[in-house]
């Protein structure tokens, strides 16, 4: 199994980073891929995924709940972290197939994505201009670099849609992190074909209409797991703190709702995984 979304640099780790890979790695998680909110994280996320490379895999960027804080300079030194990929010359633009991933080194892992980034309208709209600006800017580094992306979207879901639509044929692809939508909001998104959603421990949940929705609109082929840790434990480890390896949780609880079975399920999303971030 993979968990494609987990913010292992947190402070809530602190204590026992090490402990919980180790975990990971027991329940069968083969990679994890770990985001940004910041400048700050992004940094960080990058030591960390050097110090564990070929299991962490890291993503820059900046979280639109972040941009009340120097948003513009800090999205300045953010791209500078990203491979410098030429700009496509006058009257093109990058084919969706076309892929220039970022290069490994000693000193810095391959960054796989561009993420956590979006739009967050849950608590104010007080920054909205400033979410939607740093959001586009972001979006503008996805079609330019070919890396995917890793998006955040909260109570703003309209908004995305219709940014996004300005570069539908030019974005390499991504995620819908932590998708919670109903089936008109499954739709819209997926027609974004070199989008996924990501389906976490919301799924487990007794009021969740997740189960019922998914296998109805959702292809296998457009599924990643993930687990948002340290927050939103699937059931049996709700209240607890989350971690990579309670992605199993997610993982049982989606191949029931589909009528298929565990092997099958990890293997798809596996290689949904490989096809959206080249790892």
């Amino acid at each position: 199994m993979i968990d494609t979304h987990a913010h292992l640099d947190g402070v809530e780790f602190n204590d026992d980073r090490e402990a919980v890979m180790q975990r990971a790695r027991e329940a069968g998680i083969t990679k994890i891929l770990v985001p940004a909110i910041d400048l700050t994280t992004s940094r960080q996320i990058l030591t960390l995924c050097r110090q564990h490379q070929g299991f962490l895999y890291p993503m820059v960027g900046l979280h639109p709940e972040e941009v009340h804080n120097n948003w513009e300079e800090q999205l300045e030194a953010i791209k500078q972290l990203l491979p410098q990929v030429p700009l496509p010359s006058a009257g093109t633009s990058p084919s969706a197939g076309d892929d220039c991933p970022s290069s490994a080194s000693p000193q810095q892992p391959a960054i796989i994505a561009i993420g956590e980034v979006g739009l967050d309208y849950y608590w104010s709209r007080e920054f909205e201009r400033e979410q939607l600006m740093a959001f586009e800017e972001q979006v503008k580094w996805s079609v330019e670099s070919r890396l995917p992306l890793m998006i955040h979207c909260r109570k703003a879901q309209n908004e995305m849609v219709s940014l996004l639509k300005h570069y539908k044929d030019e974005l390499p692809g991504g995620v819908f992190h932590c998708f919670t939508g109903n089936e008109h909001e499954a739709e819209e998104l997926l027609q974004f074909p070199q989008f996924v959603l990501g389906i976490g421990g919301v799924l487990t949940f007794k009021k969740s209409h997740l189960p019922e929705v998914l296998p109805q609109v959702v292809p296998l082929d457009r599924i990643v797991l993930e687990t948002d840790a340290p927050y939103m434990a699937p059931v049996p480890m709700r209240g607890k703190r989350n971690e990579s390896a309670y992605v199993r949780h997610v993982l049982q609880r989606l191949a029931e709702a589909y009528g298929v079975s565990e092997d099958h399920l990890e293997q798809v999303t596996d290689q949904n995984v490989r096809r959206i971030f080249k790892i």
